[in-house]
């Protein structure tokens, strides 16, 4: 593990401005989710399929995970705050956009530009953290970061399920916009940190070869960047479809759907506030692997119940598993090379959100010919062994140092 270079500084988390960047988190993971129990309704309004509604969640995920290889080092010479700050003013004003789309295109598009919007705010919020965090405090800090991401992932599929369903999709669209905006002003007195570089224009060749020597320059990089991009493609490939296979298979409507897929992010609260004992008792190797095991029991499970509430304990403890998973990736991420920790936070978020995008491509192609059942069966299968493969790496790279 490469040494960290804040480790000798004073223990900072008291300066990080926490509850504003949690509410940023907040306001981009409920963009980020909250098309997922939309897409019967906008399978509806545009007369197609859920699979082809997918678009939505796939463009913003495709647009995420790619916008974030340039926002990375953008916030490092720039200034991470500064950047957070202006990207929540675009978020509010594409995503406010979205309420007035015509048809599933130009909605697509909207929600591909919300997605680049969006891209910049928990990478760099995390990689400010890792700025000034040191390493031994870093992942409870993170942990309570990622409690408001959770509660984004709530508000975003529940009101996605209960709103869509009393007002439709599109108020829905202006609130998040709105909710962008606050948060935008709670940060604008943080935003003049001082930029770690100065210089001129980014060089998009430069860029290419930043994240080329990050691949190359270390083992353990390209451990952790195969591995989330896998998770991406095995978990959220068919956690987007939860919200589909409901409504099929056991004909639930929006607000129901909503408030079970709001169990997941309800899941992840629960693992923010025990993350520090959770840390100390299990360790980063039991947290991944224990997270693949529950990933892929709960995935198991939901194809089989016989009502469609019974799924949703089996969301919560998905919430839970994921962030044990998900966590330990994270701050492994924040590690991986501190003298570039916007562009290594960056790249390791845009491979996941790339993953999610491939992961919801494959499975939109497989549910019409397999059914649900087969792609769930097959990514908890991947998910087990995932998380066993990085719990060898993490006690090979223990072993080495």
């Amino acid at each position: 593990m490469l040494k960290d270079a804040s480790a000798g500084a004073a223990p900072a988390a008291a300066s990080v401005p926490l509850v504003p960047l949690a509410a940023a988190s907040f306001a981009s993971s409920a963009s980020m989710r909250i098309a997922d129990p939309l897409l019967p309704q906008l399978s509806a309004e545009f007369q197609t399929t859920a699979a082809d509604a997918s678009i939505v969640v796939t463009v913003f995920a495709l647009a995420y995970g790619l916008a974030q290889l340039l926002f990375g080092p953008i916030g490092d010479r720039y200034g991470k705050m500064r950047v957070i700050v202006a990207m929540l003013v675009a978020s509010a004003a594409v995503v406010s956009l979205g309420a007035f789309a015509p048809s599933l295109g130009v909605l697509a598009v909207l929600r591909l530009a919300a997605g680049v919007a969006a891209s910049a705010i928990i990478p760099l919020s995390m990689a400010h953290i890792g700025d000034v965090v040191p390493y031994d405090q870093r992942q409870p800090v993170l942990a309570k970061l990622m409690m408001g991401m959770s509660f984004g992932l709530v508000a975003g599929q529940a009101l996605g399920g209960i709103l869509g369903d009393l007002l439709g999709w599109r108020p829905l669209f202006l609130l998040l916009g709105v909710g962008f905006l606050g948060v935008a002003l709670l940060l604008v007195r943080h935003r003049g940190s001082r930029p770690l570089q100065a210089g001129g224009a980014i060089d998009p060749l430069a860029l290419i070869r930043l994240y080329l020597a990050l691949l190359r320059g270390s083992a353990w990089v390209r451990a952790v960047i195969a591995c989330v991009f896998l998770e991406g493609v095995l978990f959220f490939g068919v956690f987007a479809f939860v919200g589909a296979f409901l409504h099929d298979t056991h004909a639930m409507g929006y607000s129901a759907i909503g408030v079970i897929l709001a169990m997941f992010g309800t899941g992840g609260v629960i693992y923010a506030v025990f993350a520090g004992d959770i840390v100390r008792r299990l360790g980063q190797r039991g947290m991944v692997a224990s997270g693949g095991a529950v990933l892929a029991l709960c995935l198991v499970v939901i194809p089989l119940v016989p009502n469609g509430w019974l799924v949703a304990p089996a969301v919560l403890v998905i919430g839970v598993g994921f962030y044990l998973f998900h966590n330990t990736l994270q701050t492994n991420a924040t590690q991986m090379a501190p003298d570039r920790r916007g562009a290594a936070v960056a790249l390791f978020a845009s491979v996941f959100f790339l993953g999610q995008a491939l992961g919801v491509w494959l499975v939109a192609h497989a549910i019409p010919a397999l059914g649900y059942a087969p792609p769930f069966y097959a990514a908890a299968l991947g998910l087990v062994i995932l998380g066993l493969w990085f719990r060898l790496r993490l006690t090979r790279l223990a072993v080495a140092t």
